[in-house]
């Protein structure tokens, strides 16, 4: 019986799912909105919120949870590069970096005082080639 097990296979093979939603997530966090198709978006608040109530608990354990759940990768930083960061110029970083300093920061603030519901499903129209639903996807 497949009682509680709630998930949009999306037609995708589980790996294939993960590395989308991972990318998606990195995404949405980065630019604040994404646009997709509705079926992946409604996919994509379930992750999206669970990660900002991660990132609003701010522990060592939550963080490193994120970063599994968005397949964050570090780059090593070259004695050049350390210093460069260590001045301010965080050029250095790769994108994955700043992505989990704006979501620890930024956004955990932003929605500190909200209970949940933080992304809205804005429906545009359909897509020209397949026809298929299309939305865009953003944190309120």
């Amino acid at each position: 019986m497949r009682h509680r097990k709630h998930t949009f296979k999306i037609g995708r093979t589980a790996s294939h799912r993960r590395c989308m939603l991972a990318n998606m997530l990195k995404s949405l966090v980065d630019e604040g909105r994404l646009e997709t198709s509705i079926t992946k978006a409604k996919e994509l608040r379930r992750h999206a919120d669970r990660l900002i109530t991660l990132a609003k608990e701010n522990t060592l354990a939550s963080r490193r949870r994120a970063i599994a759940e968005m397949m964050i990768t570090y780059n090593t930083l070259s004695p050049k590069e350390a210093r460069d960061v260590k001045a301010g110029n965080l050029s250095a970083y790769n994108a994955d970096r700043r992505v989990i300093g704006k979501l620890f920061g930024e956004l955990a603030t932003r929605f500190a005082e909200r209970q949940g519901g933080f992304t809205r499903i804005l429906k545009t129209g359909r897509r020209v080639g397949d026809n298929a639903p299309m939305c865009i996807i953003e944190y309120i």
